[in-house]
């Protein structure tokens, strides 16, 4: 077996055990289009959810599924399931859905669903069955059987359906049923009353009249099942002694054209008793149309499309929803729904022509009023639109053209909770506290409002604001900081996308409830703010598509403890070994960042981008340590450098002299026959004894004196080198204590034996003037070996050897210089 066959076994063995996604532990699992012909058995008993759609399981028998007593929902859409025999689902028998969406079966054992006692929901959506005379009476509990776009052609349903109880939910939508006749409809009578039918888009050209008469419906979707004009008012009328909650119908698009030359084509509705009717005009009439006078005693209307030029009176009796969606409304209905006083709730939504606004009056129950994605303009809001809806608690103006308001515009709708102007050009919101009197708000959107706050009051009085979003506007100079002072009970903030370049710490210092906080789309280079104390409440921030390229450890020690969600993602994250804190942190907590993998380390290069938890902490560590030994190593060798040259400083000084030119006694005339080092402690003998018996004798010695003989302004060094030691034939050491003390006398010696060293023949005469210790003379680098290796004078008070003294000191400066 070679290389190359041993690996395939391994990826398949591997790829196996990874076919199915666990996305709730234990319990769900996602087999989706993975190609599997079999359950895999790495599937958990405890297991309750199960999406094996999209794969390859053609004939379902006993052994298919093993043991998963738990199991509650299996989808096996377009599996490619053919063959479904007695008892295939035994081993899964406590299923309460089974989804069969798609499967080309056909064989259908009598007894395939037998074991299934707690299906309650069974889905067999386009699986070619031609009648609902399935074999399933042993489905006592199920609740919705779904079998849309199949080849149906009628709706009667099995008498064994009558002792299910629960049956609520029977959708035959997209079949081929054409008629519908009495004894079609007689099992609705019995377990109707809470069921949803649905009858949408088949071919319905005729219903028996009275089939539906006492029958007690939930909701009945009819939409678009009647192939022309006449059929529908047809069949409308068949409709009569219909009870039900809910009543769709219309059409959803395409079809036959209605023409509307009858005012009565829906009289038909009027036979029927509902609560909430939702009619679909998918088409644009070139007339208005008159249709609302059959729905008088609806409570819920809703038109979704056509054409309704001026709103007709009806008088509507319990009306509380009306919902005019895509109606083409040339005028806001307010004056001719004012006498409909139970309305509460009225939605007036996509019109794509101009609208011109009449005055809302007289409707002391409105409490929800939408009027978003029309094309809306007004110039003073809103104190006559509103002046008779004072119990409204939500009002949605977004998504229209142009509102402004003016000073006391809200004062009409003072009971307002939730306000959403977003995507609406909103004028003079910004820099007047046009919103003060709505103390009750709890809800505000001015998002993309071409608003640009100047005034820090725009918010007064807004103590009870929960939620604000204000995206995609402008904030003039140092506004932001104190526009939130006074919105204590605020949970949720919105500045996405308003240009900030930067935010004041303090900007939130009283948002101590504040939750969430979207701060994207932005130009921040810092979040310093999340530090502020007041912050503690926080769990989700957005900070991403920013220009932050580093948080210091100050600012993350002190983020929020409850952040649960932290976005950071496409920001020019900064990595390198000088912010490894910030690197560190993003890699230990990617629990709470959002998106992860989309924080990039920025580069010089884009085509080298590289994540920022890919960045290699270990090695900056590394490289930390090598700088502090470095550092160490340069601070000693600094410190070690500085004490040679304090403890050397004098040689420096004579070897600079040197290196400006040493001049030998052959290449220049001499000025004294000895230079004389002594300690200025000593001088006293130096003057009396020793220049009054050599200077002033015969023959006189000249001698080089530093007090009387070294330049004024020239270095000490330079004197002791070009004056004394060069500029002299002899060098005379007087050694006492005071010379072995003094770090100029050592100098002068050691420049002295430098001399000797360089020339070979200078003479140095040593003098002790008083006894020193031998350890003390070792002090004078050289002096101890000289001491040993060389004759030297001793000064004595005796007569005798002062006398002996002075010869020997005179001979031995003259003998040697002949």
């Amino acid at each position: 077996m070679n290389f190359f066959t041993v690996s395939l076994i391994v990826y398949f063995s591997v790829g196996a055990g990874k076919s199915c996604t666990e996305t709730t532990e234990n319990q769900h699992y996602t087999c989706t289009g993975r190609n599997l012909s079999y359950i895999p058995s790495s599937i958990p008993s405890s297991i309750q959810t199960l999406d094996f759609s999209f794969n390859v399981l053609k004939r379902l028998r006993k052994t298919v599924f093993p043991v998963l007593s738990f199991l509650r929902v299996l989808d096996l859409s377009r599996c490619q399931i053919k063959h479904i025999e007695n008892d295939a689902f035994h081993n899964v028998r406590n299923l309460t859905t089974l989804i069969l969406t798609g499967n080309p079966i056909t064989y259908f054992g009598p007894g395939g669903l037998n074991s299934l006692h707690n299906l309650q929901r069974l889905v067999l959506v386009d699986v070619g069955i031609s009648s609902l005379q399935l074999q399933i009476n042993n489905l006592t509990k199920l609740q919705e059987l779904r079998v849309g776009t199949n080849n149906i052609q009628s709706m009667s349903l099995p008498p064994f359906m009558s002792s299910f109880k629960d049956f609520s939910l029977l959708d035959l939508h997209a079949n081929n049923i054409s008629v519908i006749k009495t004894d079609h409809t007689v099992l609705l009578r019995e377990i109707g009353r809470n069921m949803t039918l649905i009858l949408s888009r088949n071919p319905l050209s005729y219903i028996e009249p009275g089939a539906f008469k006492n029958i007690h419906l939930c909701e009945l979707d009819i939409r678009s099942v009647f192939p022309s004009f006449a059929a529908q008012e047809i069949g409308l009328k068949a409709l009569y002694g219909l009870n039900v909650k809910r009543l769709k119908f219309g059409k959803y698009n395409g079809g036959f054209r209605f023409h509307f030359s009858d005012t009565d084509y829906l009289y038909g509705l009027c036979s029927i008793y509902f609560q909430e009717v939702y009619y679909y005009i998918m088409e644009r009439p070139n007339q208005p149309i008159s249709f609302l006078h059959c729905m008088i005693n609806a409570t819920t209307v809703a038109v979704i499309g056509g054409v309704i030029n001026k709103m007709e009176y009806v008088p509507f009796r319990e009306i509380k929803e009306l919902h005019l969606i895509s109606v083409k409304l040339s005028t806001l209905p307010g004056k001719q729904l004012s006498h409909l006083r139970a309305l509460e709730k009225v939605v007036i939504t996509h019109n794509s022509a101009p609208i011109w606004a009449d005055a809302f009056i007289d409707m002391p129950n409105l409490q929800y009023l939408d009027l978003s994605s029309n094309q809306i303009t007004l110039y003073k809001c809103c104190t006559t639109l509103f002046s008779g809806t004072p119990q409204i608690r939500y009002l949605n103006l977004s998504q229209n053209i142009d509102i402004g308001f003016d000073l006391g515009g809200f004062d009409a709708l003072a009971s307002l909770e939730i306000l959403d102007l977003h995507r609406t050009n909103v004028e003079r919101v910004g820099y007047l506290p046009v919103l003060s009197s709505l103390k009750y708000l709890r809800y505000l959107d001015v998002s993309y409002s071409s608003i640009t706050f100047i005034n820090i009051f725009s918010f007064y009085r807004l103590k009870n604001l929960n939620v604000l979003k204000i995206a995609g506007n402008k904030f003039q100079g140092d506004v932001a900081r104190y526009l939130f002072n006074n919105l204590t009970l605020l949970e949720h903030l919105d500045m996405s996308y308003c240009h900030m370049v930067e935010l004041h710490p303090s900007s939130f210092k009283n948002l101590q409830r504040l939750r969430l906080l979207n701060l994207r789309g932005n130009h921040l280079m810092t979040v310093d703010f999340l530090a502020y104390p007041s912050l503690k409440q926080l769990t989700s921030v957005y900070v991403n598509k920013n220009s932050i390229t580093t948080i210091p450890l100050h600012v993350l020690q002190k983020l929020p403890a409850n952040l649960s969600e932290f976005d950071l993602s496409s920001n020019p994250i900064y990595c390198s070994c000088s912010q490894t804190d910030f690197t560190l942190w993003i890699i230990q907590n990617q629990n709470i960042l959002k998106q992860p993998e989309n924080i990039f380390c920025k580069t010089f290069s884009q085509s080298l981008d590289f994540r920022a938890t890919d960045f290699d902490i270990d090695s900056c560590v590394h490289m930390k340590r090598l700088a502090i030994v470095l550092s160490v190593f340069f601070i000693t060798v600094v410190v070690l450098l500085s004490f040679l040259v304090y403890r050397f400083q004098f040689y420096l000084q004579y070897c600079c002299i040197l290196l400006r030119g040493y001049r030998s006694p052959g290449q220049q005339e001499c000025s004294y026959d000895a230079f004389v080092i002594f300690s200025s402690y000593d001088e006293v003998w130096v003057m009396n004894e020793l220049m009054e018996n050599l200077e002033n004798g015969v023959p006189p010695i000249q001698l080089c004196l530093h007090m009387r003989d070294f330049q004024a302004g020239k270095s000490i060094a330079s004197n002791i080198i070009d004056e004394g030691i060069m500029g002299s034939r002899k060098i005379i050491v007087v050694v006492s204590q005071h010379f072995i003390d003094s770090a100029w006398c050592r100098f002068e010696f050691e420049l002295a034996q430098s001399r000797f060293m360089m020339e070979r023949n200078a003479n140095i005469i040593i003098i002790i003037l008083e006894d020193v210790e031998e350890r003390k003379t070792k002090k004078v680098l050289g002096l101890h070996k000289h001491l040993k290796k060389n004759t030297y004078l001793k000064w004595s008070r005796d007569p005798l050897s002062n006398m002996r003294f002075w010869i020997r000191l005179r001979k031995a400066i003259i003998a040697t210089n002949q």
